[in-house]
């Protein structure tokens, strides 16, 4: 067994522990392997190893990595979309987790049109309300959720945050809170058409804090590939 499959082995451990830690069934959580500068022969071992969903942060390292490597596992953007590249996301992705304006989204609900699918998406929530970091202000995530909710070729599943970085990741964890209750206002909120029941955060270092708190989609990479290139 090489070591991503080992690794891979671990965190899925560790997703299980935590899971079952809050009475959780481990089967509600999906891990999202991310490859961001990740070489294609250790993605093909963590496929391999039974992995069937994985993240990338850009369209164009996407390209190369699904051309090498197919669509029989599902491909997730993880990372910001430029609108100018939406017209490459229909042959590539199964889910956009960083969705965070109208145009975006509208921008995608068009091509979706063209292609005849219905892509479903997050919202993506700048939670710590960081300037350097994409999202929608938590204030507005119900505002441009319910404009998102107009468009038929996406579908709204849930919300997507990169919390502030922090050393301890139980300093995470008011972020997550927050997420949570922010999902669940705009359940109660009853928009046609939307979903809340996808929750993507937690990374390597604080998944465990994040699946403690109704992390659905967690995205780990360092843990499974090792550490990126500097």
């Amino acid at each position: 067994m090489g070591i991503v499959a080992e690794n891979l082995g671990a965190v899925k451990e560790r997703v299980a522990k935590a899971a079952a830690g809050v009475g959780r069934d481990p089967d509600s959580i999906t891990l999202v392997a991310v490859t961001k500068t990740v070489p294609v022969d250790r993605i093909r071992e963590a496929i391999e190893a039974g992995q069937q969903v994985f993240g990338e942060n850009r369209v164009q390292e996407a390209q190369e990595k699904v051309q090498a490597l197919g669509r029989q596992v599902q491909w997730h953007l993880i990372g910001h979309l430029q609108r100018n590249k939406v017209r490459y996301v229909g042959d590539l992705f199964d889910m956009i987790h960083s969705v965070d304006s109208l145009p975006l989204a509208q921008d995608i609900d068009r091509r979706a049109a063209q292609r005849g699918i219905v892509m479903p998406i997050l919202i993506q929530v700048n939670i710590g309300d960081e300037g350097t970091k994409s999202g929608v202000p938590a204030a507005e995530a119900l505002a441009l959720v319910q404009a998102t909710a107009t468009l038929s070729h996406i579908a709204v599943k849930g919300l997507m945050s990169v919390p502030p970085a922090v050393e301890d990741p139980e300093d995470a964890r008011p972020y997550f809170v927050q997420l949570r209750r922010l999902a669940e206002q705009i359940q109660r909120a009853n928009v046609p058409h939307v979903g809340m029941a996808e929750l993507s955060m937690g990374m390597s270092h604080d998944f465990e804090v994040a699946i403690q708190e109704g992390a659905t989609l967690v995205r780990v990479g360092s843990a499974i590939f090792g550490p990126r290139p500097t």
